[in-house]
């Protein structure tokens, strides 16, 4: 800093000029931080994009392989009640593992809401039943599981939702 004259040494208008330009100052250091904090969070802003963008960025391509997986699961189960071609369905069996494995290592997990309560935001009710050993509000049965890649929810579970036990 330099050496001022001490404001009562001053002339007024001198003062005054002082202390407008203090202002000044002040204003525009208040300015340049809220410039870099803005540009820091931008930054974080941009950041938190990429990495959301990296997360889900094959969820098109996992959409469309889920009623393919579906089909080779009720192919699997077909063929499991089958006597003859058990060969055939054990390497079906080991293809469906070892995909699934591989969606799974990308962030794919099936939800199976068996016996849980209903959730709007992971199930689809396709009907309701009745049911003694499950509580009303809960799925009884899934018809078609669901699926999510990381926290976010592709295809919701079909389910039966329970209506309590059935009026007598």
């Amino acid at each position: 800093m330099t050496d001022t004259p001490a404001p009562e040494s001053m002339p007024p208008d001198a003062a005054t000029r002082i202390a407008e330009l203090e202002g000044e100052v002040a204003r525009l250091r208040d300015t340049v931080l809220r410039g870099q904090a803005d540009q820091q969070n931008q930054q974080r802003r941009h950041q938190r994009e990429r990495e959301e963008l990296r997360k889900y960025a094959t969820t098109a391509l996992l959409e469309e392989l889920l009623p393919s997986l579906d089909a080779l699961a009720l192919g699997l189960a077909s063929a499991q009640g089958q006597s003859e071609g058990r060969a055939v369905a054990e390497g079906f069996r080991m293809a469906v593992t070892q995909l699934r494995a591989t969606l799974a290592q990308q962030g794919l997990t099936e939800l199976n809401p068996l016996g849980q309560p209903f959730a709007p935001s992971h199930h689809e009710a396709v009907s309701q039943e009745a049911s003694d050993t499950v509580p009303e509000g809960s799925v009884t049965r899934v018809a078609r599981p669901g699926w999510a890649l990381h926290e976010r929810v592709l295809r919701p579970a079909a389910v039966f939702v329970s209506t309590g036990p059935a009026a007598k």
